[in-house]
């Protein structure tokens, strides 16, 4: 624990003695203003010199002014929780009064009394432990108010997570959906969404086992993320082997094309299912509705729509992505079973 004494006077060796008296051996002397200048590095922004806990300033150092030391010393970054006391003629109240202005925390008056001096060291000195402490107690506060709103944001995401494809679950697409359906109304554009399910899954998971089951919805999920490009789509695990897909401001027919992108990529997964009735491999069928919103509840009628695609391109022989009449504008896109990319983009006009 470095004090800092700052004086030329006889006083200082009394200071200095005093000091040693009580315990304090690592004293530094500085004989003028411009030598504590040099020596705290006061031009300098860096702290990059010994801790100095204390400093002891007689106000008119070689004529120099005291006074305007205290101030640099307050207002560097590296000393401004330093404690300074001026030594000064007590019946001085100028003095005092610009010393003080200066941020010099007490004083001592001359000629100087070991007791006062004494104590007027400690009391600066408890007051700057208790300061360091506080400001400890601050930053390790902030370490943890930190590390919390981490965690926070980190438990917020993995909420709307599904836990075994790393995708949005069931939760977070509720919330995406509503407002995606609160937007399109307000906004005026289409909103389409996507059910997709995996063909006899549980016929996979009877031959191949639970676990192989989840890596198999794990891989259709992926396959699927690969074909959306926009931030602004969402792929959720809706349930079991279900998925659903947000597409805002999609039209029916892009839906569809996206829809059919998506089973295609499923298909050339090439993942074994020995025990499918279409295919020696996992297929995935895919109902797709979009429309117009004008009103909010018409959100969960497109749900709705999407489902019953879904339905029927089941009932309809699986391995296929099918749109509900109420949908289209051109109803022959309805009626094919298995879409061809080249009689898709025919039956919505290229």
């Amino acid at each position: 624990m470095a004090i800092l004494i700052v004086d030329d006077s006889a006083d200082t060796e009394l200071i200095k003695r005093i000091l040693e008296d009580n315990g304090f051996y690592d004293i530094i002397i500085a004989g003028s203003v411009t030598d504590a200048f040099a020596f705290l590095r006061l031009d300098q922004p860096s702290c990059d010199i010994a801790q100095i806990e204390l400093v002891l300033v007689n106000a008119a150092v070689q004529g120099e002014d005291g006074i305007k030391l205290c101030r640099l010393i307050k207002s560097h970054q590296c000393f401004k929780e330093v404690p300074v006391i001026v030594n000064a003629d007590g019946k001085d109240t100028q003095i005092l009064d610009k010393a003080f202005a200066a941020g010099a925390v007490d004083f001592i008056s001359k000629p100087i009394k070991p007791l006062e001096l004494k104590a007027r060291v400690h009391s600066a000195l408890k007051s700057k432990v208790e300061i360091d402490q506080h400001k400890a107690r601050e930053a390790e506060l902030v370490k943890v108010l930190n590390k919390l709103g981490t965690a926070i944001q980190e438990l917020s995401r993995i909420s709307t997570l599904d836990e075994l494809t790393g995708i949005a679950n069931r939760r977070h697409f509720d919330q995406v959906y509503d407002k995606e359906c609160r937007r399109a109304v307000r906004a005026g554009y289409e909103l389409s969404v996507i059910f997709l399910d995996s063909d006899f899954f549980k016929l996979y998971n009877d031959t191949y086992g639970h676990q192989e089951g989840d890596e198999c919805l794990k891989q259709i999920a992926a396959a699927a993320g690969s074909v959306l490009k926009r931030p602004g789509d969402l792929l959720a695990r809706y349930g079991g082997e279900e998925f659903v897909i947000i597409l805002p401001q999609t039209s029916v027919q892009g839906a569809l094309k996206i829809a059919e992108a998506i089973r295609i990529a499923v298909e050339q997964c090439k993942i074994p299912h020995s025990a499918s009735k279409i295919a020696g491999y996992v297929t995935v069928s895919i109902g797709v509705a979009g429309n117009r919103l004008t009103r909010l509840n018409e959100g969960a009628k497109l749900l709705s729509r999407a489902d019953k695609a879904l339905y029927e391109a089941k009932s309809g022989g699986r391995n296929q992505a099918r749109v509900s009449a109420a949908d289209l504008e051109i109803t022959e896109i309805a009626d094919i079973a298995r879409i061809d990319p080249d009689r898709l983009d025919e039956a919505v006009g290229g």
